[in-house]
């Protein structure tokens, strides 16, 4: 079995005390951060080292964005997309190099999050994200290989993904042309979407709650921005798949909660 877990960590180096208690109770074999906001050279790689993780590919730029992939099996770096067109870090991929899931691929994403008008002729970062994931859907097309892609993709595409669906329909992550647009996406290689297999629609399934609600849980106006797909026969190795709402409520949490997925090979 590997697991793989994906968390918009939102500050590696502020929230290390929760990276440790989250790895003390799951303990994935492979863990996907996104928001690192911290330079590779920056990264706590011996806080990760005493926990048991050895292997690292981490993206990483000065005080935004970024990404990092830490693990307990072995792997080497496959690949750094620029998906965004203008040099930010907001992707890594690894190919799993040991093992009954030796040469399974783990792309970890940041999808821009898109501003706040969901117009991208009066909102150039909407245009942006739109954009991105259409880089990303044109590399769907080609991928060839056993492939997992994991993390922020800062859409919520089902009603049950977002507490209110009629309210959110023009806020950014929930409109009608992203959701086509991340359609595309899934459609370009036929990505099955492991979360929904495992927590079926309508059953409700949020990932993230924001800061501005003062009691997250009592209000629950939760989205599911967070994903994981898999490539059609990596898919059917999937067996198990978690989210840990608890963490919401840690000490200076993120305002994201960890995925999980378990799989036999």
């Amino acid at each position: 079995m590997v697991s793989v877990t994906t968390w918009n960590i939102n500050s590696v180096r502020l929230r290390m005390p929760i990276v440790e208690r989250f790895i003390d109770q799951e303990a994935p074999d492979v863990l996907c951060l996104q928001e690192i906001k911290c330079q590779e050279h920056q990264f706590p790689y011996e806080a990760f080292r005493k926990l048991g993780y050895e292997h690292f590919a981490v993206h990483g730029q000065k005080g935004y964005h970024g990404v990092a992939t830490v693990g307990k099996v072995p792997f080497t770096e496959f690949s750094r997309h620029d998906w965004q067109d203008n040099g930010e870090a907001r992707h890594v991929g690894i190919e799993l190099t040991e093992g009954p899931a030796k040469g399974t691929v783990i792309e970890n994403v940041y999808v821009p999050a898109g501003g706040d008008i969901p117009d991208r002729e009066q909102n150039l970062k909407f245009g942006q994200k739109l954009d991105f994931l259409e880089r990303m859907t044109r590399w769907a097309d080609k991928v060839d290989r056993p492939t997992l892609i994991v993390g922020d993709f800062n859409i919520a595409p089902l009603e049950s993904d977002v507490w209110n669906h009629k309210q959110l329909l023009k806020v950014v992550s929930h409109t009608p042309v992203e959701v086509e647009t991340l359609q595309r996406f899934m459609d370009a290689h036929g990505w099955s979407d492991i979360g929904r297999e495992h927590i079926r629609a309508p059953e409700r399934y949020y990932s993230w709650w924001s800061y501005r609600s003062p009691d997250w849980r009592k209000n629950d106006r939760g989205r599911r921005l967070d994903h994981m797909w898999a490539s059609p026969e990596l898919a059917a190795q999937a067996t198990g798949h978690r989210l840990l709402e608890d963490a919401r409520s840690w000490e200076k949490p993120s305002d994201h909660i960890p995925l999980t997925t378990e799989f036999t090979f």
